[in-house]
């Protein structure tokens, strides 16, 4: 080995945990390649333009037109999931485990708490993001941070920007574990994440639990300092592994990005025999760990959270919505393009010429100069193969909405034939099934659980008293209170109702509705409260905050009416009165 590639040896030696952080996650990441060569595809068709970026430019046609189909199905599936998710304003929901923390006063702080920092920290937008991945990927992860921002306002003063907890979405791509583990909470994650020089300064400089930043940002200095005698083949002979994203180790080190490396979970200490459960260990430039810690929550398990589409037996990653459809989807665009190769043959024939023909231009109301034996003409084909094509496809975009779970009822298309009201609305909650079961999944998976860790950090971070705004549903009007550490310590869970309580209000309108039209609504008719049912269908409807249903209100306008009426005659009488005779 000579004297440089020694010395480039030294300078990047490895301890022993970013060796097997680092280790582990290029074993199960080079695991997963064949899927995520799959996803590449899907990708390449739900953004393709045209299939000369997809696998059906292989094809021999002329033609390169795509339909979007998955593109479409994908749309469809993310707009009816995120609004199912958050169907109101009203969509989160605390439930107390012990008869202390059931007190209203105790759910509406909680509520209002949580309910002010989804919308302050864009919670709606990062669950957008999420459902791109659940449907795109099969697979969406989420884990919470706890931040603290300040700004300066326009008189130079500090004042808060945000404190609170934040949901973060973690890229499918950015995350490795176990795949036969007996669950996702049971195996270890490792976290990918690319940071600039910059922003790690920032964190290490306004965050005192972030100190370690500095350490490794001073190795990268002393690094970058030593590599003025080295070239890049030096660093190739002496260094093994690559960067994922960066290309060379050389190229990675001279560059402001710095990858970050983040092990949750359990191992085995080699060098003491010890098994070390519940770390944190943060692993920068694949070469040292800067932090290694307890798992800061209260359990000690990784504030990561996981949710799959299509369940696979003795495998954590799932199947998504769209990934058995690219074949149908490669079917679609060659049909079309073998119908629209075929239209131009019909249009611009093929011309069989015979004998002498002098050189002419194919065209309407061309001249053709032939001699006794010369012939020119077309090659007819048969208008049948189109007719059948185009049947062809649009059968395989109506079974790819099924198989997606979004059946064409559900955008409003009617099926075929002739149906009742009733029939209709059996027909629609009967086919989105799928969808109802896939939303509230991803609801109970995925968004109740980081709703919680989302409490919890709150609770073991929050010092001081925050005062924050809520809306007072029995007031109608907007209050603030003060919400402190002790506030956020109840017993009990949040829980994000929107997809169950959409689906269930959409039952409620359809079933009530049909059964309002037949005869035994008519016997049940004195036992049904009026009040209650107007509550019902305010929430049903989700217009209570608009005052259309309320307690005995049309009898109130309606006295309010006369008095109004009365007074305007008398009005009119007075002023009848006051008239001079003629």
């Amino acid at each position: 080995m000579s004297v440089k590639v020694a010395e480039i040896t030294s300078l990047l030696d490895r301890d022993d945990a970013s060796a097997w952080v680092s280790n582990l996650w290029d074993k199960f990441n080079n695991q997963r390649r064949s899927w995520t060569e799959e996803k590449k595809e899907l990708r390449d068709y739900i953004f393709a333009t045209d299939t000369t970026t997809t696998s059906n430019s292989a094809l021999p046609w002329k033609n390169s037109t795509t339909l979007p189909k998955l593109c479409q199905i994908r749309d469809n599936l993310h707009s009816n999931y995120l609004t199912a998710l958050f169907p109101n304003e009203n969509w989160l929901q605390w439930e107390a485990n012990t008869r202390d923390s059931n007190k209203k006063d105790t759910a509406l702080v909680i509520e209002g708490y949580m309910a002010n920092k989804c919308r302050k920290s864009g919670y709606r937008a990062e669950v957008s993001k999420l459902l791109y991945d659940y449907i795109d990927f099969g697979n969406a992860f989420v884990t919470t941070t706890f931040e603290t921002k300040y700004k300066i306002n326009a008189s130079g003063e500090k004042v808060i920007d945000y404190i609170g907890p934040r949901a973060c979405r973690i890229s499918p791509l950015d995350i490795v574990f176990n795949p036969l583990a007996a669950s996702f909470e049971d195996s270890f994650k490792i976290v990918r994440s690319v940071k600039t020089i910059g922003e790690l300064r920032l964190l290490a400089s306004q965050d005192p639990d972030q100190r370690f930043w500095e350490s490794a940002l001073e190795r990268r200095q002393d690094i970058q300092n030593k590599m003025g005698g080295y070239s890049i083949e030096d660093f190739d002979k002496a260094v093994g592994f690559s960067m994922d994203g960066f290309g060379s180790y050389y190229e990675y080190l001279q560059s402001d990005f710095v990858e970050v490396l983040e092990f949750f979970g359990d191992f085995h200490c080699q060098a003491t025999g010890e098994v070390k459960t519940n770390r944190l260990i943060t692993v920068v430039d694949r070469s040292v760990a800067v932090r290694d810690v307890d798992i800061p929550t209260y359990t000690g398990k990784a504030p990561i959270r996981h949710v799959g589409w299509r369940l696979r037996p003795d495998n954590l990653w799932s199947m998504g919505p769209l990934d058995n459809l690219v074949g149908m989807q490669y079917r679609i665009d060659h049909l079309e393009n073998l119908k629209a190769d075929a239209a131009d043959l019909i249009v611009h024939p093929p011309l069989v010429i015979a004998g002498e023909v002098e050189e002419f231009v194919w065209g309407p109301g061309a001249e053709i100069h032939i001699d006794e034996q010369g012939s020119v003409g077309e090659v007819s084909k048969s208008l049948s193969g189109l007719v059948q094509a185009a049947n062809d496809i649009q059968m395989l975009e109506d079974k790819m909405e099924l198989f997606a779970g979004a059946p064409r009822e559900a955008m409003g298309i009617r099926s075929p034939g002739e149906k009742t009201a009733f029939e209709v609305d059996q027909l629609s909650s009967a086919a989105g099934k799928i969808f109802q079961e896939k939303a509230s999944a991803f609801e109970l998976m995925l968004l109740e659980p980081n709703l919680n860790d989302m409490l919890e950090a709150a609770h073991r971070n929050l010092t001081d008293i925050e005062s924050i705004s809520v809306l007072d549903s029995e007031l109608d009007a907007t209050i603030f209170i003060d919400i402190s550490k002790a506030d956020l310590g109840s017993d009990g869970v949040i829980h994000p109702v929107g997809a169950r309580h959409f689906a269930e209000q959409a039952r409620f309108v359809q079933e009530f509705t049909a059964l309002s039209n037949t005869n035994a609504f008519q016997v049940m008719a004195p036992h049904i409260s009026s009040k209650a049912l107007a509550s019902a269908f305010g929430s049903a409807l989700n217009v209570e905050n608009l005052g259309i249903f309320k307690a005995n209100v049309a009898i109130e306008e309606q006295m309010e009416q006369q008095r109004l009426m009365q007074g305007a005659q008398e009005q009119l009488d007075v002023e009848s009165a006051q008239e001079p005779p003629l």
